[in-house]
């Protein structure tokens, strides 16, 4: 979740640091630091808050020289956000500075051990257990000395460590947590994610569990977890620079929802040639497709929520069953897994802890996994057997929006390849999902060239504080995520319920003048939905509907409406989701909310 840089090269490293912590705010915002390596000593800089605090005091970097550093914006776990909690840590001599992303699960009995050896603790932080242990492992080689103190350590982390005695380098290590190597001309990087760096290089190494880098300007030595040097292949990162930036835009989020029909067209359209889904890279066994049983979706938030418009769309057309899973839950719920299943893991960063631990637990029981992600070469990309990538370039803000809306084309787009495999879609059906899929960012243009209303809708409801999301079958799981963004940004109770089951508790709580969202864009349930509209508004509620364009009726029984075009109801989530981001971002923005960066919250969840 925290957010990690260093430098090392010829040019003056806080200014280099603090553009880099920028971009990687999302990351966490409860505190910000540099330390920098000046005249054979290392200096450090750290202030609770936004990192625009730090940068003041430093007078944007320029107070703090030196050519060698490593930068950290955090979230805090271990230990309240603090001064002295803040990162980066030094040790008790002052020779080793530690900036550090994940949790050490054994760092109290690490702590009283080091406590005993007569070190002394200024935080409550698990990270400066590191710093004090690279000191009291030192091998008089920051590698050896990071490979040696890494071995006592039980948990999750991405190290970025600098050493008094070797002003130079740095040296990182990863285990769990993300971390990347940029190299440069003269100049080399480490960092948490890649558009930090976009206008530095575009040549990245992605570290894996237990490797060690040493980087100084001219080079880097990559040691395997044996502690032995091998040579490791960098790739080059295709992304727009202004793909990581705002663009003219107010907020990332904006530009964000405003690039998903872009985004949606990137994942479908290469997917779909002379007449047939080919899913690149997959080169599924078309036997075992057709052996298939069951398919296991495993996610968290907004990727749950994608989950779940997937099991209704591979449900509908396999006709097997799906689970859809909360990934923290799945291995601790003993999952029954066999050979003939598949486990689907979706990700937008691809390092999302629970994630990767339900990954690895479908691959222990010798499943087949399937990823859908987002960024080339995380964790996840990488360690399940196949991966679809949704292409949606570099997400900034802390609210997902284009990573949703691709996540859910790429479950359709998944349904149709493994129809198409096992005979189960007709030539005219997946003709016809083809012209539908491929008329998609059309569609989704349409739905977002026009803010007015939702704009208008967001002015009139800003400042209540508890709203209910209603909707029944796919615009249940709609609602969800509809709810999700609302609460995420704009720190307003919400809460989606299956509108069937507002009688058995719900309803309680509706009062009048209580704002209800009821969505009806399904044409199979909508009556119903439009009974339960009914009977909140028999109890005093105001309800805003989201349904299709054309639909007269509901103006009779909403107080107010937001119409989408019909496509299919099996995409139609696609185009009804759009309106209630935008409505989340003005209700967020009307609050005077920081929306790219809400609080306590952080983009990737590396964490356990």
């Amino acid at each position: 979740m925290c957010g990690i840089i260093g430098y090392t090269g010829p040019r003056q490293a806080a200014p280099i640091l603090l553009d880099a912590l920028k971009k990687l705010e999302y990351r966490g915002y409860d505190s910000a630091g540099m330390a920098v390596i000046s005249h054979d000593a290392i200096q450090v800089r750290k202030m609770r808050g936004r990192l625009q605090l730090l940068a003041n005091m430093t007078r944007d970097g320029r107070d703090l020289t030196g050519t060698v550093g490593i930068g950290h914006t955090r979230w805090a776990t271990h230990g309240e956000p603090s001064y002295y909690n803040s990162h980066p840590h030094l040790s008790n001599s002052g020779r080793f500075a530690v900036v550090h992303n994940g949790i050490i699960e054994n760092y109290r009995p690490l702590k009283d051990m080091l406590i005993q050896k007569g070190y002394t603790f200024l935080s409550a932080t698990d990270t400066e257990v590191i710093s004090n242990l690279m000191e009291y492992c030192d091998q008089g080689d920051l590698a050896r000395t990071l490979m040696a103190a890494v071995k006592h350590l039980q948990g999750s982390y991405a190290l970025g460590v600098l050493s008094a005695d070797e002003p130079d380098h740095i040296a990182a290590v990863r285990q769990d947590s993300p971390l990347i190597v940029g190299r440069g001309e003269g100049e080399n990087f480490i960092v948490s994610d890649i558009p930090a760096i976009l206008n530095l290089t575009r040549d990245v190494c992605l570290m894996k569990d237990g490797e060690v880098a040493l980087l100084d300007p001219k080079g880097i030595t990559f040691y395997n977890e044996y502690g032995e040097i091998f040579e490791k292949e960098s790739f080059h990162v295709d992304w727009d620079v202004s793909a990581a930036e705002k663009g003219g835009y107010e907020h990332f989020m904006m530009k964000e929802m405003m690039e998903q029909p872009t985004a949606l067209k990137e994942t479908i359209r290469p997917r779909i040639k002379d007449g047939r889904f080919v899913l690149d890279g997959l080169q599924l066994d078309p036997e075992w497709v057709k052996s298939l049983s069951m398919v296991h979706i495993v996610a968290c938030g907004s990727a749950y929520h994608a989950g779940r418009l997937g099991k209704n769309l591979l449900e509908g057309r396999l006709g097997i069953p799906v689970d859809v899973d909360i990934a923290s839950e799945f291995r601790y719920r003993h999952p029954i897994l066999r050979p003939d299943h598949l486990v689907v893991i979706i990700s937008q960063s691809g390092e999302t802890a629970d994630s990767i631990a339900a990954l690895r637990e479908a691959k222990g029981k010798g499943v087949k996994t399937l990823a859908i992600v987002n960024v080339v070469g995380s964790t996840i990309a990488r360690e399940a057997d196949y991966t679809l990538y949704t292409w949606a370039g570099p997400e900034i803000a802390v609210a997902t929006t284009k990573g949703y809306t691709t996540q859910v084309a790429a479950l359709a787009l998944l349904t149709c390849c493994l129809a198409q495999e096992r005979g189960q879609m007709s030539g005219e059906e997946l003709q016809q999902m083809e012209a539908l899929l491929l008329s998609l960012p059309d569609a989704a243009e349409e739905v977002l060239s026009d803010h007015k209303e939702v704009q208008h809708l967001a002015s009139l409801f800003f400042n209540h504080k508890d709203i209910f999301f209603i909707g029944r079958g796919i615009d249940y799981s709609l609602s969800l995520e509809g709810s999700l963004k609302l609460k995420e940004i704009s720190y307003i109770h919400s809460e989606a319920q299956p509108a069937g089951e507002l009688k058995h508790g719900a309803i309680s709580l509706i009062q009048p003048g209580t704002l209800v969202i009821a969505l009806a864009t399904g044409k199979r349930l909508r009556d119903k939905t439009i009974s339960n509209i009914q009977e909140v508004r028999a109890r005093g509620a105001v309800v805003l509907a989201l349904c299709l364009e054309h639909d007269e009726e509901i103006e009779s029984v909403a107080d107010h409406v937001l119409r989408v075009p019909f496509l299919c109801e099996e995409l139609q989530p696609i185009l009804a989701i759009l309106p209630l981001q935008l409505f989340a971002y003005y209700v967020a923005a009307l609050n005077g909310n920081d929306v790219d960066k809400p609080r306590n919250l952080a983009k990737s969840v590396t964490v356990e």
